[in-house]
């Protein structure tokens, strides 16, 4: 890197602290997180500024419509971000210190629904989180790739009523453990817990518990192996498992 490219990069970053101390201000630190953020690449270069403040890093086109949010330290709230409650009988949603939720990311809470997920956890761009009847319940250093969607409820399917008017139901929500890394596209049902340091292979659909540090992946998801049968520098080479986009 030339003398002039350290330059505006360091221009940049004494920009952006110098906002970023206001993130606190009431009434002020929406605004000055914004205007720190012109000085940053966009997406995962604004990354950065979430640990510039206690506060963390809300992008100004999240929104945050939650009465029972809570939001730990150095939280980092992409652009177009939704967090949701439909209503007042649902309950919170906690986000955990260094908490990652990427761009389009969608959250909501219904009746009975609650969210927490645990420090240092990366949601990519377009996961759904939708909270209904049960809750999930999201560890530390989750790894989810884009397009995840996770849903701790389904409908009722008795003939005597539409599928559109049936009661919603829950088996006991989701629980995803430490570590756990979901590839593209993963879906995981109501009443699912996936154990620590597991993987679900991109496209799964997970409708049953996952053993701890399991490599799954199919449709519903099988175990296809464990991690610990592996050496270290094999993953990557296995036939038949395709993980795509996970944290970096």
């Amino acid at each position: 890197m030339d003398l002039a490219t350290r330059g505006i990069a360091k221009s940049r970053e004494v920009w952006a602290r110098g906002w970023m101390r206001l993130a606190g201000v009431p009434g002020v630190g929406r605004l000055a997180m914004g205007v720190a953020a012109w000085a940053m690449p966009p997406y995962r270069g604004r990354v950065p500024l979430s640990a510039m403040h206690q506060r963390g890093y809300i992008a100004p086109s999240a929104r945050l419509y939650h009465r029972q949010l809570h939001l730990g330290p150095h939280v980092f709230i992409g652009a177009h971000v939704l967090i949701y409650q439909v209503n007042n009988d649902s309950g919170p949603v906690d986000l955990g210190r260094r908490v990652r939720l990427h761009q389009d990311v969608i959250v909501e809470t219904g009746t009975g629904g609650s969210l927490r997920i645990g420090e240092e956890s990366n949601i990519l761009p377009r996961c759904q989180l939708s909270a209904y009847q049960g809750p999930i319940d999201i560890g530390r250093g989750v790894s989810m790739a884009p397009y995840c969607a996770l849903y701790p409820y389904d409908h009722g399917i008795l003939p005597e009523l539409p599928i559109r008017k049936q009661p919603l139901r829950s088996r006991g929500g989701i629980v995803i453990g430490d570590e756990v890394w979901l590839g593209v596209g993963v879906i995981v049902l109501d009443g699912v817990r996936i154990g620590a340091g597991a993987v679900v292979g991109a496209g799964s659909v997970v409708a049953h518990d996952v053993p701890a540090g399991a490599v799954v992946q199919g449709v519903p998801a099988r175990v296809v192996m464990f991690r610990s049968d592996l050496a270290s520098s094999t993953l990557a080479e296995q036939d038949g498992l395709s993980f795509r986009g996970t944290y970096v």
